[in-house]
């Protein structure tokens, strides 16, 4: 008891607790900007530590890093745009939440939620110190592959309303990451002569193009406000009608957050995967999955309770075995490093006070920035219920700024605008982008644990006891996704589609993905062939059973289209040529670029877009005018990014 005292009174003495809180806004800061977040902040914040001691300087860092993924649920429910990894579940029912007009409830239960995940996430890291490392260690190559393989099964088979289509698209999210050098021998894979690609396609890019642009089009388009319905949301009392819904489900947070702490004991799994193992698990346990997908509160707290216990059992691995549980923790390595700390025993012995005061960091900061942003949520709600026009512009100038800090290269917005036209084509075919984001994420790590397995047990290691017991787990997933299906479609003789809502859509635009899909495997799979066996492993793997499914969505979307879906065809084509006129302003914007800079170009076009969309000069000349300085203050001074050198 008096070492965890100890451990408090390092956080609570000034000046450590006054850093704490300027690292609590800081990381605030960084979560509600789309493309950055924990490892972005942690690199950038990392060199103002180095004159601190110990105490003060993780006080400063656990206190950013443990909210980062707080406030990244205020770009998931209010623009559908992920703000990190971890909040892309967020999405899938935030979102439409924020269409109801019911975005300060959805916020509240998040905000709420994050406050008890972080600290259940805190309390666990406390009570598991004795007892993990079994745990950790029983955990080989095999394993890991399976519980990649196991997370992409649940969330491909539970979002959406097909289990063909919601697996497809979480392959085409693992051949996506085997773009570049393989991962085993170095060899380049589908990278088409451009040097870009060698290093593979950057997270942040893909994850902005999927769920940023298409929203961008949707608004801009039709000039619609982000909440379709609903009373305006920035009134208090949906904000605690919110954190009632938290205590109402305290036993889904409870569940959620458990998986969260054990997934976050995993090293690299971190909360990209707890999410929407976390996601898949609500769904899976309700009895009424008919509002999944289209605004359940519950599918708002069960990712949100395991993003955040994952922050306190990820530093587990990392203290006790130097192993980083999250990448923004291997960052926090060096911080390890520089200040004279060693992960080990050290850390559970004669540095156990430092230890318990990460432990209340992550305690008090969560609880910070929870109730920081509650008081703020009434006011940002208000943004739904905005005119499209109004809020593109600003929406578009940190979806591109932000995926331009992947690399500070022009390839990272042709990135972002084609995958941008792949997600707004996902959307329009009704086929799921969430399992491509986490098949882009998981598809590394299950190479190289597969190929290690391969190479060492060649496939002996399918007999090891854990891994049956996954194989067993993802066949019941596999069964339960089927059953569900046929129950929800059992006596219905015919379907109906519309562009909006989750597995939706049009028949003959599923069609023709599915035949693009088909193609697209195929050419990987001749591609694939060429290249020696370690670099073809993998991709073959892949495309094989990629053919198989995506023959059997061409024969049923067949099936569909032949009931009557193709007399819808010609409306969904002109909305189509006429969303389509959006992409000319994400062109526009690359080209200026080049010719006269960030700083020049994306002021023009926000000032020009606001002219062109018929709002007042005066507005267009306010929004330009803002964009500079968010561009020079937090761009340029705070990220100091790399402009693109351009012509002029």
């Amino acid at each position: 008891m008096h070492v965890i005292l100890d451990g408090l009174w390092l956080v609570i003495v000034w000046p450590t607790i006054g850093f704490m809180l300027i690292g609590v806004v800081l990381g605030l800061g960084f979560g509600a900007v789309p493309g950055l977040g924990g490892i972005v902040a942690m690199s950038i914040l990392l060199p103002f530590s180095f004159g601190m001691d110990p105490p003060t300087a993780f006080a400063f860092l656990l206190g950013m890093y443990a909210v980062t993924t707080t406030s990244d649920s205020l770009p998931a429910v209010l623009l559908g745009v992920p703000g990190t990894a971890a909040g892309a579940a967020t999405v899938v029912d935030g979102y439409p939440m924020a269409q109801r007009g019911e975005a300060t409830r959805a916020l509240g239960a998040a905000f709420s939620v994050s406050a008890l995940g972080g600290v259940l996430g805190s309390v666990a890291l406390a009570v598991s110190i004795p007892f993990v490392q079994p745990l950790v260690l029983s955990f080989g190559p095999p394993e890991y592959f399976m519980l990649g393989l196991f997370g992409l099964t649940c969330v491909g088979a539970l979002t959406g309303r097909s289990l063909f289509k919601g697996l497809l698209a979480a392959l085409f999210g693992i051949l996506l990451s085997t773009v570049g050098y393989s991962t085993q021998g170095g060899n380049p894979r589908y990278y088409f002569g451009t040097v870009y690609l060698l290093a593979g396609l950057p997270l942040v890019p893909l994850a902005l193009g999927l769920f940023g642009l298409p929203e961008i089009i949707y608004l801009s388009a039709k000039n619609a406000t982000i909440a379709r319905s609903g009373e305006e949301g920035g009134r208090s009392t949906q904000m605690l009608l919110g954190i009632r819904d938290t205590f109402r489900n305290w036993w889904l947070v409870l569940r959620a957050s458990l998986i969260g702490i054990y997934v976050g004991m995993l090293p690299g799994a971190g909360g990209a995967v707890a999410d929407w193992v976390a996601y898949g698990h609500a769904v899976q346990s309700a009895r009424d999955k008919s509002m999944f997908g289209k605004g359940d509160i519950r599918g708002v707290i069960a990712p949100e309770a395991a993003n955040h216990s994952v922050k306190g059992s990820a530093l587990l691995p990392t203290i006790a075995f130097g192993i980083p549980g999250t990448p923004g923790l291997a960052v926090m390595m060096g911080a390890f490093l520089i200040h004279g700390l060693r992960p080990g025993p050290d850390m559970l012995t004669t540095n156990l006070d430092i230890t318990l005061s990460f432990i209340w960091t992550l305690v008090i900061a969560n609880v910070v920035g929870a109730s920081l942003l509650m008081i703020w949520g009434n006011q940002l709600a208000r943004i739904t219920f905005l005119r499209g026009n109004l809020i593109v512009p600003m929406i578009m100038l940190f979806v591109f700024m932000g995926a331009w800090t992947a690399r500070n290269q022009l390839g990272d917005w042709w990135t972002l605008i084609a995958l941008g036209l792949i997600g707004y084509v996902f959307k329009l075919a009704g086929w799921p982008r969430p399992p491509i984001i986490l098949g882009f994420i998981l598809g590394p790590i299950m190479e190289t644990n597969l190929d290690m397995s391969y190479q060492a047990l060649y496939w002996r290691w399918l007999e090891r006891p854990i891994v049956l017991v996954m194989i067993g787990l993802l066949l019941l997933a596999l069964g339960f996704s089927v059953w569900k299906n046929r129950w929800r479609d059992r006596g219905k003789r015919s379907v109906t589609w519309s562009v909006e809502g989750p597995g939706s859509g049009h028949p003959t635009l599923s069609l023709g993905l599915a035949l693009v899909s088909a193609s697209v495997f195929a050419a990987a799979l001749y591609q694939a062939t060429k290249w020696p066996m370690d670099a073809r492993f993998f991709p073959v793997a892949v495309a094989v059973p990629a053919l198989f499914l995506s023959a059997v969505v061409v024969w049923r979307d067949s099936v569909a289209w032949a009931r009557g879906g193709r007399v819808l065809l010609d409306k969904e084509l002109s909305e189509f040529v006429g969303d389509s006129r959006v992409f000319a302003v994400f062109l526009a914007l690359v080209a200026l670029t080049v010719l006269a800079g960030q700083l020049i170009a994306i002021p023009l076009v926000v000032f020009c877009y606001l002219l062109w969309a018929r709002e007042h000069w005066t507005i267009a000349l306010a929004q330009a005018l803002a964009a500079v300085l968010i561009l020079y203050l937090i761009f340029d001074r705070v990220l100091h990014v790399v402009w693109y050198s351009s012509l002029i």
